[in-house]
């Protein structure tokens, strides 16, 4: 009976993040209206030798808090990018945790996109 009470006081487990592949992310912005992309490495890396994907916005995983709420309020999906794909899961988890359900994360991240 224990057991069964702390299943029912247990939080849900964190929902994994969708993913999404360079391919489909492309097909996807070619059609139109696409996610909103945002890039959650530093603005080095952001202007650096691998560069952004075009239209983009650039918010450091360290100031994603700050920006949740705006983040909220899009009326497109987001897709979270970063070098691989570390700190957009990180990122895609805080974004999940405050309720924001239409996010996905770049597999491989810019190494990926950039085919490095």
């Amino acid at each position: 009976m224990l057991g069964w009470i702390g299943r029912l006081l247990r939080p849900p487990p964190a929902a994994q993040p969708a993913w999404i592949d360079s391919a489909a992310l492309r097909e996807r912005m070619a059609r139109g209206k696409g996610p909103t992309i945002v890039d959650v490495r530093g603005p080095d890396e952001f202007t650096g030798p691998l560069g952004h994907i075009d239209g983009a916005l650039n918010i450091p995983l360290a100031d994603l808090p700050a920006q949740i709420a705006e983040l909220g309020r899009a009326r497109t999906s987001i897709v979270l990018v970063c070098l691989t794909d570390k700190r957009s899961s990180q990122a895609a988890a805080a974004l999940a945790a405050a309720g924001i359900a239409d996010v996905a994360v770049l597999r491989g991240g810019m190494r990926a996109w950039r085919g490095a």
